[in-house]
């Protein structure tokens, strides 16, 4: 049973500490109990912590588990997706998205995606992913105090990630900026009241337009892009609706560039911390195979992924009631010594075993192989193109989000330089 000492677990209010470094947070209460009852807000869903790597594992390949409220309270009319009822423009773009939909929809629309980041059409894109990242590294050479999240992290996956939409590069920034505000909506950076909802309503806004506009101008257009197939696909009698493209798309954009942001601004980080490491890493000719797998689990970028209980069952040694509300916590999971022997070890030449930084089940993460590409190819170019990387001090800021996990900033600062005022 769960310490008497340990309060309630929670996801928001941590400390900056705390947020940086969550795993002694995630080992005191996963030593005590692999499930916790969480703190629920007045007339909210019972919300239960799942903290052990075989519980996490359990819960997302479960079929009693589920992403659609609505389905897990039996209520119709409820709201499908963690969006209020009030902001419209917001919850029509996030309730088509991939990860918040069961089967069939669920099955159809991955279906009509997977060919297109299948392993053979992502290393036809690694040529140009490469390009990208050596020309955002020739932009923050001159830099003499870089921020490798603004100037390199950020950007570099929604160039990609553009790229395969079919998006002109002169719009890259406007998106990057609604990305970000849809994304503070949907995570736990939003603290009460209506937090980033009115910011994230004015995105979804925007990008609904854009992408309709879109929509319109590739119809009967034989562009090679990801958002032409879709038209194509819908065209051709395939059971998507505009605002589904539109949902897609603003998913993909969403979902593929915060990831990979935060996996390259925390690898940084971890190697910074290991010198050694990173020295081995530099001039080795290719990154050991692990490294990229290595680091997904020992720090990932997505920290918890929501289900709901479809039915009454037990999670731990909770009876968990339909309609509850579920948390598994990957990077507890992905630090559980009962399967990652020293698990706060980072070892780049462990072996993969299934870690759970991409998820599991139906919802493992559709992008897996273009997410390993870019990881690769963006961590190789900062180890290569960087020959300060290793050297002086850092300015780090993490967002307020222990879902989304990662840091806004990551200043390099060259040897005895002051550091940068936060």
């Amino acid at each position: 049973m769960p310490s008497a000492t340990l309060p309630r677990f929670d996801l928001k209010g941590w400390d900056r500490e705390d947020i940086a470094h969550p795993y002694p947070v995630y080992r005191r209460y996963r030593e005590s109990a692999p499930v916790h009852r969480g703190a629920s807000g007045a007339g909210g869903p019972e919300t239960f912590y799942v903290f052990s790597y075989d519980e996490v594992v359990r819960v997302l390949s479960s079929t009693r588990f589920g992403r659609d409220a609505r389905v897990a309270s039996g209520d119709a009319d409820a709201v499908p997706v963690p969006v209020p009822a009030e902001y419209r423009a917001l919850r029509a773009v996030v309730e088509n998205w991939l990860v918040f939909l069961d089967p069939p929809r669920h099955t159809e629309l991955r279906s009509l995606l997977a060919s297109e980041f299948s392993p053979s059409v992502v290393a036809g894109l690694r040529p140009r992913i490469a390009r990208i990242a050596h020309e955002l590294l020739e932009r923050l050479a001159p830099h003499r105090a870089p921020d490798l999240v603004e100037g390199f992290a950020a950007p570099f996956p929604v160039l990609v990630i553009s790229e395969l939409l079919g998006i002109p590069r002169e719009h890259h920034a406007w998106l990057r900026e609604n990305a970000v505000a849809l994304q503070e909506a949907s995570t736990t950076r939003s603290r009460g009241g209506t937090g980033g909802y009115p910011g994230a309503e004015a995105a979804a806004r925007e990008f609904a337009g854009y992408f309709r506009r879109e929509v319109r101008a590739r119809r009967g257009d034989d562009r090679g892009d990801l958002l032409t197939l879709l038209v194509r696909a819908r065209d051709g009698g395939a059971p998507l609706t505009v605002d589904g493209i539109v949902g897609t798309c603003v998913h993909l954009l969403t979902a593929g560039h915060e990831t990979t942001t935060n996996f390259l601004a925390k690898a940084v980080l971890a190697l910074r911390a290991r010198p050694h490491l990173l020295d081995e890493l530099r001039t080795a000719p290719e990154l050991p195979p692990g490294t990229v797998e290595e680091l997904l689990r020992h720090d990932p970028p997505v920290q918890a992924v929501t289900r709901w209980a479809y039915d009454d069952t037990r999670v731990g040694d909770h009876e968990v009631a339909r309609g509850s509300r579920v948390v598994a916590l990957l990077g507890s999971a992905n630090r559980d010594p009962a399967r990652f022997p020293r698990p706060d070890v980072l070892d780049v030449r462990r072996p993969a075993d299934r870690h759970l930084g991409f998820g599991l089940g139906i919802h493992y993460c559709l992008g897996a192989t273009l997410a390993r590409a870019e990881a690769e190819i963006g961590l190789k170019a900062l180890l290569k193109g960087l020959p300060g990387l290793g050297e002086g001090g850092q300015q780090v800021d993490y967002a307020d989000d222990m879902v989304f996990h990662g840091p806004t900033r990551l200043v390099l600062t060259p040897p005895g330089a002051p550091s940068p005022l936060p």
